[in-house]
């Protein structure tokens, strides 16, 4: 079906191997999209016809490769309007990008009895490399706790700075529930009190414009295999000073400039924080995953994925025993909820034998969880190839097994 006049989902979802030839309902991009088949026949390929280490010889096979690799960086750099390529790190995925961020630039940043502001709705991955760090330097880590809906607010995070506060490091969209964050308005009060911020992007970035610039941050993390490519790559976007200054993450390979067993100095960015041989196939097929999402157009892809979760909500709310878990404002690509008092984990075995493929569990959000006094919730989330007959499917589905419980 044609969901807007903007976006055939059906030309797009013919893209998508795993669609073809069978009745499946993915609704789990926001742990992992779907390939595309263009980015899947651009790992054969590259494997095939092009594959040698880069950086490493002069001939012809090992440049290609190389530029191939610089290439999509400056792809990554264009899709975030950073303002320099050198700024782009290739790291395994966002876990890597924050942990690269916290044992660095904190590291030298941060001073005991110093202070970091996180959001009850982080990701794991934000919240356990900073109280790493905070054990480390002896610093403090507060948190800021949405509305009873699940809104975080501009004041609500101002609230909890002083002059003790280094970092600001906050989720774009919650992964647990779909709310967006102030992100502009909070880096842009940060920056003018020398607070250094980092934002995770990996909800995001499938859903919606980002421009770094724009937003203010310092740094922006995200994963390739949310946004349609592979998984075991994922981009540190950092500001070029602060990067600098920082030491490297890892020793070894393309990070170095001299070594002798007296001293060693560092390759300039952004090789300083790419130690040893990186995923280069990985880096180079989630250039062709962006320039892909590009092609369609970001701002197209926006418009279907907040109609699909619109009608995703209406559909759902008419299910009587659905709970919806945070009301909020803005929502990007998820609903996350639960139905009477079945327990998320049986009501998903449920619906996937009727192929309907949804996540449970706590989403790697705990704190997120005991906020709402819940311990898991049924997490429905949306990328391009799926339409509101997804959630009309869902619903159907859910009235013909509630007997069963």
């Amino acid at each position: 079906m044609k969901h807007s006049a903007e976006m055939d989902i059906t030309h797009i979802k013919k893209q998508f191997p795993i669609f073809q030839n069978n009745e499946l309902i993915y609704l789990d991009s926001a742990a992992s999209a779907q390939k595309p088949l263009c980015v899947i026949e651009s790992i054969k390929s590259l494997y095939s016809n092009h594959y040698y280490n880069i950086n490493r010889s002069v001939y012809k096979l090992s440049q290609i490769l190389t530029d191939k690799y610089e290439n999509s960086r400056d792809i990554v750099r264009n899709f975030l309007n950073a303002k320099d390529s050198s700024e782009i790190i290739f790291v395994r995925g966002a876990t890597e990008a924050i942990n690269l961020v916290a044992d660095t630039v904190a590291r030298i940043h941060l001073a005991k009895d110093d202070e970091i502001i996180l959001s009850r709705l982080e990701h794991h991955s934000n919240i356990v490399p900073w109280q790493i760090i905070a054990k480390r330097n002896g610093a403090k880590i507060k948190v800021v706790d949405p509305d009873a809906e699940g809104n975080i607010y501009l004041e609500s995070v101002m609230k909890l700075v002083n002059s003790k506060t280094k970092f600001i490091c906050l989720t774009h969209v919650s992964n647990a529930i779909g709310s967006i964050l102030p992100v502009k308005e909070i880096c842009l009060e940060a920056r003018s009190r020398g607070i250094i911020t980092l934002v995770d992007g990996c909800q995001a970035v499938p859903h919606m414009s980002v421009d770094v610039k724009s937003i203010g941050c310092d740094f922006y993390v995200f994963s390739g295999h949310k946004t349609y490519g592979p998984t075991g790559i994922g981009i540190l976007y950092g500001k070029k000073e602060l990067l600098e200054e920082a030491p490297p993450y890892q020793g070894g390979g393309d990070m170095i400039d001299t070594v002798t067993f007296e001293k060693t100095t560092y390759a300039p960015l952004p090789n300083k924080f790419e130690a040893g041989t990186p995923n280069i196939i990985g880096a180079i097929v989630l250039g062709n995953a962006l320039e892909w999402m590009q092609g369609i157009g970001m701002d197209k892809i926006h418009k279907h994925s907040q109609e699909i979760i619109k009608e995703g909500l209406k559909i759902l709310k008419n299910i009587k025993g659905v709970k919806i878990i945070g009301e909020t404002n803005l929502r990007a690509g998820v609903i996350s909820f639960l139905y009477k008092d079945v327990h998320p984990h049986d009501m998903a075995t449920m619906l996937d034998s009727h192929n309907i493929a949804l996540r449970t569990g706590h989403h790697c959000a705990q704190p997120t969880m005991r906020y709402f006094n819940i311990s898991s919730t049924l997490r429905a989330s949306v990328g391009v190839y799926n339409s509101d007959k997804d959630f009309t499917t869902l619903a159907e589905s859910i009235e013909k097994i509630k007997n069963l419980f």
